[in-house]
């Protein structure tokens, strides 16, 4: 017991070297927080008496952790003892629930019979179980080439950091804003590809946290605005409608967020906050100008693309000419029809107003026509519509009337009086 009371005196004793090399090395070598770690030693030699350990770089009294007496087992705390530390029988030193004050620089000091002191120094470092790191920015969406991305990864400790984009590694383009330490993400004049999910991990030796992702939002646009109609782009050309008939114009622009739309005709502002504007009843008087101005509220930017809407050209007038134009008793008559329809499906003629039993033939989409009630057998039909009247007598003279039927279902009726005069 009389050395334990000498191993304080141990602080001030001269180092005398036996030539053998001491270390300390930590048991796991890469301890984290809440392990059992044992401090080894090598290269001890020779008969020794006790063993003082420091947890600090000097082998000052304030660093002193315990002193130990080999021949009787006493081991004595000092001002650095954190009750965790126990001094093993061949000097090393176990630490009992490590925790990251326990790293740090480590000094076993041993004395033998001779009386002589040997130093032997280790390092220990206690990793932490790293805690889910933070995401941090300045604003959660920015403007496209105007604003700054700043990104930093809030984890507390030295740990390694790593950016990750969309759940995969970061762009190098990215990874080039990087601070060097890998914490701060900084993008002068962000682009809208850099929109998307961050995440930031962090990792040490024994642990790896990642952060949960952070989605940035770039607004952008409106980019090439322009007007459909059907589905095809219509900006700067002329849309023709035909008369009484309605259309819809579409207004379209790349956009983030969604432009808002306005319309004008002929430059008056409508009523109209939608992305597509209905022109029904076409008349002469909504002839003109139709613009869509596209406007995003988070950029301030704007874009718009204009149409001219005109009315169709006038359909041509379907008419029924006599040839010759005053027949006589006798002679052949054709009715000629001119301006029929191109997509006729079928017509007939009546003789008389258009009613089924006067009917004197059809004809068909296969160029065949029926004979009607009314058919005398001198009458001839012809796929432009026309009527060939044969040998006409006087009681062939009266009304009659073409009734056509397009592809579409439009049904049109025209009638013409027809004269028969008798032989010269």
């Amino acid at each position: 017991m009389a050395l334990a009371g000498c191993s304080w005196l141990l602080l001030s004793a001269t180092f005398l070297s036996t030539g053998a090399e001491v270390t300390v090395t930590p048991k796991p070598a890469q301890p984290a927080e809440g392990d059992n770690v044992t401090l080894a030693v090598h290269g001890l030699s020779g008969e020794l008496l006790a063993y003082t350990w420091y947890a600090g770089p000097t082998l000052s009294l304030s660093y002193l952790v315990a002193s130990y007496i080999v021949s009787t087992g006493d081991e004595t705390p000092g001002p650095a003892h954190t009750g965790r530390e126990a001094v093993r029988p061949d000097g090393s030193l176990d630490i009992q629930g490590v925790s990251a004050r326990h790293s740090g620089t480590y000094i076993l000091q041993t004395l033998n019979r001779q009386l002589q002191t040997e130093v032997g120094f280790g390092h220990l470092q206690v990793y932490e179980i790293l805690a889910q790191p933070e995401v941090m920015t300045n604003s959660t969406a920015l403007v496209e080439r105007r604003d700054t991305l700043h990104l930093m990864c809030s984890s507390p400790g030295p740990a390694k950091v790593r950016w990750f984009f969309n759940g995969g590694a970061l762009p190098i383009d990215i990874r080039l804003g990087l601070s060097p330490d890998g914490r701060v993400l900084t993008r002068h004049g962000v682009r809208r590809e850099e929109a998307g999910a961050y995440q930031c991990e962090v990792s040490n030796p024994v642990s790896v946290s990642r952060s949960k992702p952070f989605n940035l939002t770039v607004y952008f646009g409106p980019e090439r605005v322009a007007i459909l109609q059907d589905s095809t782009a219509r900006t700067g050309c002329t849309v023709k409608a035909d008369f009484n008939t309605s259309l819809t114009l579409w207004c379209v622009s790349r956009s983030c967020p969604e432009a808002e739309y306005v319309w004008t005709f002929n430059g008056q502002t409508l009523k109209n906050g939608q992305d597509h504007l209905n022109i029904s009843g076409m008349t002469a008087a909504r002839e003109g100008t139709y613009t869509c101005i596209a406007k995003n509220p988070r950029t301030l930017l704007s874009g718009s693309a204009s149409v001219v809407v005109k009315l169709s050209a006038a359909a041509v007038v379907m008419t029924i000419v006599p040839v010759p134009p005053k027949p006589a008793e006798g002679q052949d008559v054709t009715l000629t029809v001119q301006g029929y329809p191109k997509d006729l499906l079928v017509y007939a003629w009546y003789r008389g107003p258009a009613s089924e039993p006067n009917r004197l033939l059809s004809q068909l989409p296969s160029g065949n026509w029926i004979a009607g009630p009314a058919h005398t057998g001198r009458e001839v039909g012809f796929a432009n519509c026309s009527l060939l009247v044969q040998k006409l007598n006087l009681t062939d003279a009266g009304l009659y009337t073409l009734k056509t039927v397009t592809l579409q279902g439009k049904t049109e009726t025209l009638e013409v009086e027809m004269q028969v005069a008798p032989p010269e």
